[in-house]
């Protein structure tokens, strides 16, 4: 989707052996992820199921409860975005989108410092993530979707047209937890 990753973003594709049977591939190896670059200890494994049009974010935690995240589709497929909240990042403020799928195997780790969110693309999308750190309520945070500095509907409408996909934003799907998020400039950072 991005012509250049952000700092610390990476996008991993399995080996997908794929037969007559179906397919198979290992989702978590912790070998492949070291070479990677990758040492985080994954503790805590998430999974949602969404219908089309949902979109969900931008969450965070803040420190000591931050959470680097290794996300995949399992099933259906999503437009996942990220916004970095780094303040000494030379991209603090910046976005990244991607295309995952349950086709394309693609899986998106997110380090500590990005808020995260994704737009389901079809109905049923199956959503995995692993986490490094516990849910912690008391440290959750999030950024409205709606701040129009981050202009992330603009941007979805044209990942749409690269896509040939077609979402009605009109009549996107929100929890009224998600509406209430304060604006960018407003947000909690990490240093």
């Amino acid at each position: 989707m991005n012509e250049e990753l952000l700092e610390g973003l990476q996008i991993l594709t399995p080996a997908v052996f794929k037969d007559e049977r179906g397919y198979f591939f290992e989702s978590y190896n912790k070998k492949r992820m070291e070479v990677c670059d990758i040492n985080d200890v994954f503790v805590q494994d998430n999974e949602s199921c969404s219908s089309k049009g949902v979109i969900r974010g931008l969450h965070y935690q803040l420190e000591p409860a931050a959470q680097s995240k290794l996300v995949r589709v399992i099933r259906g497929a999503i437009i996942d975005f990220v916004l970095d909240i780094r303040k000494s990042s030379p991209t603090f403020g910046q976005m990244y989108f991607i295309y995952l799928s349950s086709d394309n195997f693609k899986q998106f780790y997110i380090p500590h410092g990005f808020a995260h969110g994704f737009l389901a693309l079809e109905d049923c999308t199956v959503f995995s993530y692993k986490c490094d750190n516990f849910y912690d309520k008391g440290l959750e945070r999030g950024i409205s979707i709606f701040d129009e500095s981050l202009d992330i509907f603009g941007k979805l409408n044209k990942l749409f047209i690269n896509l040939n996909r077609k979402v009605d934003m009109s009549n996107l799907i929100i929890s009224e937890k998600d509406k209430h998020h304060p604006n960018f400039k407003d947000a909690d950072y990490f240093e």
